[in-house]
C-alpha cells in the first residue's frame, strides 16, 4: 500500500514534474515544480484544499509519482508534453500544441532568413526551440538583427527593376532583391547565426562583456543596459532543451537499474523530438546492467515497433549485429542534445531506483486486490446462477478476461452495438468487435439480445474472432438489461456470469448489478468504481463513435441517391476519394472528371445539384 505521508518526506527538491494517481494507477493530474518536496507536500495541507477543484482531486489520489529535471524550464516543458499525451481529467487541456514558440532558420532558401514560429513543419528548415520565455526569444532576434543584415522579406525571387525596401537603405539588409549580396558571405552569416542558437555562443556572449564593460566605462548606461539585456537572452535561449529535441525523430533513453530486489530497465521516450514519459520495465532474471540491456533490446525490440535511434549509457557486446537486425542506430553519446537527454535520464533514474522496489509490491497489491473483487463478483453472479465458473482457480497468474457491452442509436435509428474486451487493466483493442443491429433498432433490450446472440453464435460456429470466451460480461445497465443479456445466454447453455453497469444521475458508474436484483455500490471501493467505471467509458466511446460513423455515412448516401445519373458504383466511388458532402462541393469539374467512373454528364450533374 502507497503510503502518502511516509512518500511525501522521501520527495527530492529539486525541480521537476509530479503525476498524481487514482486507486487504479491511472494518472489523473499533471504539474511541475521548481521544487519537488514542497509543491507536492502542499496538495496535501487543509488551507491548499479551499478550492472545490483541489479538494476532489485530492480526494482522489492513491498515489504519486514523479520525474525530476535539471532545471525548471525543462520541467515546464516536460510537463506540457505529459499533459497531450496522457490528458489527465483534472488538468486544464489544451485544444493544440501551439504552446512554446520556436526560433527558425529557413535554411532551405537560397538567402535564408530568420524568424519566430509557432509551427513546425519538414520544411528542410532548422527548428530551434521550444523556448518557455518568449521574451528572451523577441531579444535575441533583435540582437539577430542588429548583428547580421539578413533578408526580411518571404520573397524567393524578385522581378527585374524592382525597389528595395528601407531595411537596404538603413543598413539591415544585403540587398538580395537587388543583386547585391553574395552568397558565399551571406552564408557565413547564417552559419554564425545556427551556432548562436545551437549553444555555441562563447565567443558572442565575450564580445558583449567586453562591449557591455567598455560601455560602462564611458557612462553609456543605456548601451550597457542593452548589451546586458543582450547577453541575457541569449544564456536564456542557449540553455539546453533536454526536455525537448529539436529534431523531428523518435528516440528511447534506456536506462539499467539493479536494486536489491529488481532488475529493471527504465525506458525514455522521445516520440517526434518531445520526451513524452517514462516506463519501467522489470527484468526477471538478475544479471549485469550490461547484460540486462542487451537482453532487453533483443526481447523488447522485436515485438515492438523500433526507433530510429537508441541511446543507451555504455557500449554492450552484439552492437553492431542488433543494429543491422532492428535497423536503428544503438548511440552512447559524448556531447550534444543526446548526451543532454541521456544525462536528464541518469539523473532521474538515481530518484527513481529509491522507490522501485515499493513500487512493484504496491502494482502487486493493485493486481491482487483487484482480481480478488473480481473473483467474488464472478462467484456471487455464479452462484445464483446455479453453476460453477470453470476460469476460477485454473491459473493464479493469468489476468480475468472482461468483455462489456453498450448499444447506441441516435433517437431510436441508426442502432449499434459495442464490445470492448479487457484482460486485468489492459484493454485488448485487436479483440474489439463492432454490430450493426438488424432486427430491433430503437428496442434496447432487443438491441442487447440480437448483438449477444451473434457474438455466441459466431463462437459456436468456429469464428476464431470469436472464440475465446469471456470470464464475466459487463452490460452497460441495470437488471433489465442483465435480464435481457442472460436470457440469450443461457439459451446457449453456457456458463457465463453477467452483471449490469448502473449510472447514476450524472452518468457516472453507480453500482454493479446482478441477476437476482442485488447491487454493490461503489462509491466505498475506490478501486473497483476507477475499474468499472473506466471500462464503461470506454466502450461507451467506441459504441459511439460506431454509431456517428455509421449515420455519417447513412446520411450521405441519402444525399448522393438523390443526384440524377449517380448510381451506387459512382456514390462509393466519389465517398472513397471525398469522404464528405462538403469535400464533394468543393472539387472542381475536372477533379470530378479524375474520380473513377465519373462522366463528363456525371460532373455536371453533381455541381449543379450540390452548388
Amino acid at each position: 500500500m502507497f503510503d502518502i505521508e511516509e512518500n511525501l518526506k522521501k520527495l527530492p527538491t529539486c525541480p521537476g514534474v509530479y503525476m498524481h494517481k487514482d486507486s487504479l494507477g491511472e494518472i489523473i493530474y499533471v504539474g511541475k515544480a521548481v521544487n519537488l518536496r514542497n509543491r507536492v507536500r502542499s496538495y496535501f495541507r487543509k488551507t491548499s484544499q479551499a478550492d472545490p477543484k483541489v479538494r476532489a482531486l485530492v480526494s482522489n489520489i492513491a498515489e504519486f509519482e514523479y520525474i525530476t529535471c535539471a532545471t525548471e524550464m525543462e520541467a515546464l516543458i516536460l510537463e506540457c508534453n505529459l499533459i497531450k499525451k496522457h490528458m489527465p481529467r483534472y488538468n486544464i487541456l489544451l485544444k493544440d500544441d501551439k504552446t512554446y514558440p520556436y526560433i527558425v532558420v529557413t535554411t532551405a532558401d537560397e538567402f535564408p532568413r530568420v524568424y519566430k514560429t509557432r509551427r513546425i513543419a519538414k520544411d528542410g528548415n532548422k527548428y530551434f526551440g521550444p523556448y518557455s520565455d518568449v521574451n528572451a526569444v523577441w531579444q535575441t532576434l533583435k540582437l539577430i538583427d542588429e548583428m547580421y543584415p539578413l533578408k526580411k522579406c518571404r520573397a524567393k525571387s524578385f522581378p527585374a527593376g524592382v525597389r528595395p525596401c528601407l531595411n537596404y537603405h538603413i543598413g539591415k539588409c544585403k540587398g538580395v532583391c537587388v543583386g547585391e549580396a553574395n552568397r558565399d558571405e551571406y552564408m557565413e552569416m547564417v552559419t554564425d547565426i545556427v551556432d548562436i542558437l545551437s549553444g555555441r555562443d562563447a565567443k558572442l556572449i565575450a564580445s558583449l562583456e567586453k562591449k557591455m564593460n567598455e560601455a560602462s566605462e564611458l557612462m553609456k548606461y543605456e548601451d550597457a543596459a542593452k548589451y546586458r539585456d543582450y547577453i541575457k537572452a541569449i544564456r536564456l535561449l542557449s540553455e539546453t532543451q533536454r526536455a525537448t529535441m529539436v529534431r523531428d525523430r523518435d528516440v528511447d533513453i534506456l536506462i539499467p537499474i539493479v536494486t536489491n530486489q529488481n532488475s529493471i530497465v527504465a525506458m525514455y521516450k522521445v516520440q517526434g523530438g518531445k520526451m513524452v514519459g517514462r516506463e519501467v520495465i522489470y527484468i526477471r532474471e538478475d544479471a549485469a546492467e550490461s547484460d540486462i540491456l542487451t537482453a532487453f533490446i533483443k526481447l523488447h525490440y522485436t515485438d515492438a515497433a523500433t526507433p530510429k535511434e537508441i541511446v543507451i549509457p555504455r557500449h554492450i557486446e552484439e552492437e553492431k549485429l542488433l543494429e543491422e537486425l532492428l535497423k536503428t542506430h544503438l548511440i552512447v553519446p559524448e556531447r550534444g542534445d543526446k548526451r543532454a537527454l541521456l544525462k536528464m535520464a541518469q539523473d532521474d533514474s538515481i530518484e527513481l531506483s529509491k522507490s522501485l522496489d515499493e513500487r512493484a509490491i504496491r502494482e502487486q497489491e493493485r493486481k491482487d486486490s483487484l482480481k480478488n473483487n473480481l473473483t467474488e463478483i464472478i462467484e456471487y453472479a455464479a452462484k445464483i446462477g446455479g453453476y460453477i465458473p470453470m476460469t476460477i482457480g485454473e491459473d493464479e497468474e493469468r489476468e480475468y478476461r472482461i468483455e462489456a457491452y453498450d448499444i447506441s442509436n441516435y433517437n431510436g435509428l441508426d442502432t449499434v452495438g459495442a464490445m470492448v474486451v479487457y484482460e486485468g487493466r489492459n484493454p485488448i483493442r485487436s479483440d474489439y468487435r463492432k454490430f450493426k443491429v438488424r432486427t430491433a433498432e430503437g428496442d434496447d433490450y432487443g438491441s442487447l439480445r440480437e448483438v449477444i446472440y451473434r457474438r455466441l453464435k459466431r463462437a459456436r460456429n468456429g469464428d476464431e474472432g470469436f472464440s475465446t470466451y469471456p470470464d464475466i460480461m459487463f452490460i452497460d445497465g441495470g437488471l433489465g438489461q442483465v435480464h435481457a443479456v442472460k436470457a440469450v445466454v443461457d439459451a446457449f447453455r453456457i456458463a457465463i456470469p453477467i452483471v449490469g453497469l448502473a449510472k447514476d444521475d450524472a452518468h457516472r458508474t453507480r453500482a454493479i448489478v446482478w441477476d437476482d436484483g442485488r447491487e454493490l455500490d461503489l462509491k466505498e471501493n475506490k478501486l473497483l468504481f476507477s475499474y468499472c467505471g473506466t471500462i464503461q467509458e470506454e466502450v461507451h466511446r467506441f459504441a459511439i463513435t460506431y454509431m456517428s460513423g455509421v449515420r455519417g455515412k447513412k446520411m450521405i448516401h441519402s444525399v448522393l441517391e438523390d443526384i440524377p445519373g449517380i448510381g451506387p458504383a459512382r456514390r462509393r466511388a466519389l465517398l472513397a476519394k471525398y469522404g464528405s458532402i462538403a469535400a464533394i462541393k468543393q472539387a472542381s469539374y475536372e477533379d470530378l472528371l479524375a474520380t473513377d467512373g465519373i462522366t463528363a454528364k456525371a460532373a455536371e450533374s453533381i455541381i449543379e445539384y450540390l452548388k
